[in-house]
C-alpha cells in the first residue's frame, strides 16, 4: 500500500514537472521578425533566455552573450535576446533599430525575439510560467539582462540576475554543466 502511494505521487510529480516543462516551450513567441515560434524550436538545446536593453548600464553584455554562444553553439547552447522596455524604459525601439543596433554595436548573430514585457500586468505568458509561484525558481525580474538557463530538457536549470556577466565562472560552469548533461 505505501509502495502504491509512493508510486502515485512520484508520477505525479513526474507529470507535474513534465506538463511544466512542456507549458514553457510551447508559449507562443514571436521571433524578431514578427514570425511566430516557441522555445520548442530549440527543443535538445541548453538556453540561456536573457531580457535585454539597448541603452542599460548592462547592454555591454551583448559581447559577453555573443561570445559564450559562440564559444558553445555547436556544442548545443542557445543565447536567446528577449527584449523588453520595462525597466527604465532602456529598450525604446522598434524591432528593426534593435536587431541593427545588436548586429552593428555588437555583432549578434544569437536569436532575438520581439519585444515583450517581462513584468506587470501586461507581462507576458513565457515569464509569467518563468517566474510565477509555481515557477522552478519563481520570483519577478529585477532589472534587464536577467538569465534563465534552461536544460535540453526544457526544465529550467539555474537564474542570474543582471550583475552576473556572460564571463562569469558561475554561470559559465552552469552552462557547460548542462551542456555535458546529455
Amino acid at each position: 500500500m505505501k509502495l502504491t502511494i509512493a508510486l502515485g505521487c512520484a508520477l505525479l510529480l513526474a507529470g507535474a514537472v513534465f506538463a511544466e516543462h512542456m507549458n514553457i516551450q510551447s508559449i507562443p513567441l514571436k521571433d524578431i521578425n514578427g514570425k511566430d515560434t516557441t522555445l520548442a524550436a530549440y527543443s535538445g538545446k541548453v538556453v540561456l533566455l536573457v531580457n535585454v536593453a539597448s541603452k542599460c548600464g548592462f547592454t555591454p553584455q551583448y559581447e559577453g552573450l555573443e561570445a559564450l554562444y559562440e564559444k558553445y553553439k555547436d556544442k548545443g547552447l542557445v543565447v536567446i535576446g528577449v527584449p523588453s522596455n520595462d525597466f527604465a524604459s532602456q529598450e525604446p525601439g522598434s524591432a528593426e533599430e534593435i536587431k541593427t543596433f545588436c548586429k552593428s554595436k555588437y555583432g549578434v548573430t544569437f536569436p532575438l525575439m520581439a519585444k515583450v514585457h517581462v513584468k506587470g500586468p501586461e507581462q507576458h505568458p513565457l515569464y509569467a510560467a518563468l517566474t510565477g509561484k509555481d515557477a522552478a525558481i519563481p520570483g519577478s525580474v529585477k532589472w534587464n539582462f536577467g538569465k534563465f538557463l534552461i536544460g535540453r530538457d526544457g526544465a529550467v536549470i539555474k537564474r542570474f540576475g543582471s550583475t552576473t556577466k556572460p564571463g562569469d565562472k558561475e554561470l559559465v560552469e552552469a552552462v557547460e554543466a548542462a551542456l555535458d548533461k546529455k
